[in-house]
């Protein structure tokens, strides 16, 4: 098994990053139960607006691409901006857009057979917003989600603190991180297993 998470923060790296913390608690949950993974930091790559696999030019689509096809289990780790998945995070959907043109012998999608997960971070409410825009667009675009296929931190309102500011995660994130990635890993299991007919 092995997973991918995009976090898709506005902040290139090194800047610290609070979405960042959270895909890697979920990543440290996922490789306790055999899963391998890495973590991509979005905003460190030059991704092109459009949707096709490659909009050329220096577009660096292609290559993370290849590690989505790589992947078992894929996780969006996004903040909430104006209530809203980031920028970065709606312009992977939109380049993943190009999977509902590219089929197997079958005619079924690439992304069946593999699992899509959410992690998402905010000192505003917004988190079940978010993640049932993410999940409407994972499902359109082939992939499959698991119960509880979010975990989620947001701060009080009109404050200021972010999640890497804890001291720790709170238990509540810690228990829902943990149901994420082990209901995600079965099922990718189970899909590995057991593919997807054609239809």
């Amino acid at each position: 098994m092995r997973a991918l998470a995009f976090v898709c923060t506005l902040n290139p790296s090194p800047a610290p990053s609070s979405s960042h913390l959270l895909a890697d608690q979920v990543m440290a949950e996922l490789a306790s139960l055999g899963v391998d993974g890495e973590v991509v930091r979005v905003a460190d790559h030059d991704i092109r607006p459009g949707v096709q696999i490659d909009m050329g030019d220096g577009d660096a689509w292609p290559a993370l691409r290849e590690k989505v096809m790589e992947a078992d289990i894929l996780l969006l780790a996004t903040p909430i901006w104006l209530g809203h998945p980031s920028s970065v995070c709606q312009r992977v959907l939109e380049r993943l857009d190009a999977e509902l043109s590219e089929t197997d012998g079958q005619g079924r999608l690439l992304t069946y057979g593999k699992v899509a997960a959410a992690a998402v971070v905010g000192n505003e409410d917004g988190a079940h917003k978010v993640s049932s825009d993410l999940f409407q667009g994972l499902n359109d675009l082939g992939f499959s989600l698991a119960p509880g296929a979010v975990t989620y931190w947001v701060g009080e309102a009109m404050q200021g603190a972010d999640y890497r500011d804890l001291d720790g995660p709170p238990e509540a994130v810690a228990s829902t991180t943990r149901t994420l990635a082990v209901n995600a890993t079965h099922l990718a299991r189970l899909l590995n297993d057991g593919p997807y007919p054609a239809s």
